[in-house]
C-alpha cells in the first residue's frame, strides 16, 4: 500500500486531499516534525532533504507535492490524453508551488503579486467550474489547496475575486476535501 508521509499541517494535506480524490488507498504516517522525525537515518533514504510531503509506493520513493500530484495523476489515468493538456496541468502544478504560493505568502511581494495571480484566476473562473473545464483535477488540488491556506493563514480581503471565493467555496465543500483539509 501506498505510503504517505507528513507533518500535522504540512503539505501533506494537499496529497492526501488528491489521494481521497481519486479514491487511492494509502496510509498516512505522521511524522513528529518537532521531535525532527523528519531528518532521522530512516525518513532520510526517503527524502533526502528531510522534508515533507513524501511517498512510497512499492519500492519507489518521490518527495515535492507537486512532483507526488503528477506522478499520481499518471499512474492512476486521471491525466488526459494529448501531450499538450498534460503539460497545461504540469503548468498549473508548478504556478501553484513556484508562483502563487510564494507571491501571495512571501510578505514582501504580497501586496504586489497577490493582484496579478487573483485577478486572471477570477476570470478563469467566471467562465468555468475548475481549472481545465467542468471537471475537478490535479490541477485544482495544487492551485485551490494555495488558495484555500489564504484564508487560513493571512488576513487578506479577498472580495474583489468573487469567482475566486466562489471556487475556494465549491473546493472545500467536496468530501475528500473534507476529510484531508477541512478538519485541520
Amino acid at each position: 500500500m501506498l505510503k504517505l508521509y507528513g507533518g500535522a499541517r504540512s503539505r501533506a494535506s494537499i496529497v492526501k486531499w488528491y489521494l481521497e480524490e481519486i479514491g487511492v488507498p494509502y496510509e498516512f504516517v505522521l511524522l513528529d516534525m518537532q521531535a525532527a522525525e523528519h531528518l532521522q537515518p530512516e525518513f532520510l533514504e526517503i527524502n533526502p532533504i528531510g522534508k515533507v510531503p513524501a511517498i512510497v509506493d512499492g519500492d519507489f520513493k518521490l518527495w515535492e507535492s507537486g512532483a507526488i500530484l503528477l506522478y499520481l495523476a499518471q499512474k492512476y489515468g486521471k491525466m488526459p490524453d494529448t501531450v499538450e493538456k498534460q503539460a497545461e496541468i504540469v503548468q498549473w502544478v508548478i504556478f501553484a508551488n513556484a508562483t502563487l504560493g510564494p507571491g501571495v505568502f512571501v510578505e514582501a511581494s504580497r501586496e504586489r503579486e497577490t493582484p496579478k495571480m487573483l485577478e486572471p484566476l477570477n476570470r478563469i473562473f467566471e467562465k468555468q467550474a475548475f481549472l481545465m473545464g467542468d471537471e475537478f483535477g490535479v490541477a485544482d488540488a495544487a492551485v485551490g489547496s494555495m488558495l484555500i491556506y489564504i484564508p487560513m493563514m493571512l488576513q487578506l480581503d479577498l472580495s474583489a475575486y468573487p469567482a475566486v471565493l466562489d471556487y475556494m467555496k465549491r473546493i472545500s465543500e467536496r468530501p475528500a476535501f473534507k476529510i484531508a483539509i477541512g478538519e485541520n
